[in-house]
């Protein structure tokens, strides 16, 4: 799979909220030249920018740079999010407990 960067998810994202460029750029008092610069690639939005994104988007930080950023922690997450996937609903429920429980016993 096609690695996906900041720019391009910022695109699926605008166009799974059914918004073109242009409403986007409006929405966030920015060009729609620059818009799609920055979901081109060949462009970063600045951070208030980029926090205008997205709540306009409604979409998470995370989300926008989970392929950007690569840490430890993304990367368990990203382990964990695969077992979850594999797990029935069944299991899911009981790791809940189970991490409910364990959570309850450290802070007590």
């Amino acid at each position: 799979m096609e690695k996906k960067t900041l720019g391009k998810r910022i695109n699926i994202t605008r166009k799974d909220h059914g918004i073109t460029a242009e409403q986007l750029a409006e929405r966030c008092s920015i060009n729609a030249t620059y818009l799609r610069q920055i979901e081109g690639g060949s462009k970063i939005p600045s951070l208030p920018l980029f926090i205008q994104l997205c709540n306009t988007l409604e979409a998470s930080p995370d989300y926008l740079l989970q392929d950007e950023v690569d840490t430890k922690q993304s990367r368990k997450i990203r382990e964990l999010e695969l077992l979850w996937e594999k797990a029935t609903p069944s299991t899911q429920q009981l790791v809940i407990a189970m991490l409910e429980a364990a959570l309850q016993n450290i802070e007590d």
